[in-house]
């Protein structure tokens, strides 16, 4: 899959992400979005690097969404903790 296809892929993930974990980011929604794109790549490198899994050349395949939509959830959940939950 191309770069183009791995953004592509963090933005709908950051997206996903984001629905299955509600509130108000500190970043609003360009951070929320930054985040599903870095959490689709590291989502991606692990699941390639440590699961055994290699990324997989399709845009539909069903493990590289959950390793995306994963690594977007733990961004955005790390991104909460050291920054706060709500914007003021």
């Amino acid at each position: 899959m191309s770069i183009i296809g791995w953004i592509i892929l963090g933005l709908l993930a950051g997206a996903i992400a984001k629905l299955l974990l509600p509130g108000r980011d500190p970043g609003g929604f360009i951070g929320t979005t930054l985040i599903g794109v870095a959490g689709a790549f590291i989502g991606g490198w692990i699941s390639a690097r440590w699961l055994d899994h290699p990324v997989s050349k399709h845009f539909y395949d069903g493990a590289t969404w959950a390793a995306a939509i994963g690594g977007s959830l733990v961004l955005l959940i790390l991104y909460r903790i050291l920054f706060g939950n709500s914007r003021d």
